[in-house]
């Protein structure tokens, strides 16, 4: 989490209880948004922000576009940054089903969604058939290029 509140969105609303910083170009996010947005019934507790949208700056959040693409965030409306599962529980929280992810929160149960969760965030981009980007080539004379 971050230390340093940051600003919301201008497009959340005044009724915002989080805004998620998720990966529009990934298709299970893209599902988890749609689900989110429907049980909201344009209610305006959740705003989004779309990390792979051209125009993001993730910079405006205090953090670099790959932190943000290794987990999923929320912002609150005090601008605290959260990460994991816990932006999932407020989330459905803020559309009053938090009830689901409630055993989340147990010690035990905690640890296990947790890393349930790191698990798949490292996955993420594979398992959508998509892959992270790839290490820029070394620079032409670069004694490493060069090998064989």
């Amino acid at each position: 989490m971050s230390a340093q509140p940051v600003p919301l969105p201008p497009a959340a609303p005044a009724a915002c209880e989080l805004v998620v910083l998720h990966d529009g170009d990934c298709p299970l996010c893209a599902r988890e948004v749609a689900l989110l947005r429907r049980l909201d019934r344009g209610r305006g507790r959740i705003g989004f922000d779309d990390i792979s949208a051209p125009d993001f700056d993730p910079g405006r959040y205090g953090q670099t576009l790959a932190s943000l693409m290794a987990r999923i965030h929320g912002v609150l409306p005090d601008g605290t940054l959260i990460e994991g599962v816990e932006v999932f529980r407020r989330a459905y929280a803020a559309v009053g089903l938090g009830w689901l992810l409630a055993w989340t929160r147990w010690p035990l149960l905690r640890r296990l969604a947790d890393a349930a969760y790191r698990f798949f965030a490292r996955n993420r981009l594979r398992w959508t058939g998509r892959t992270p980007p790839c290490p820029k080539p070394p620079a032409r004379g670069d004694v490493r290029s060069e090998v064989q």
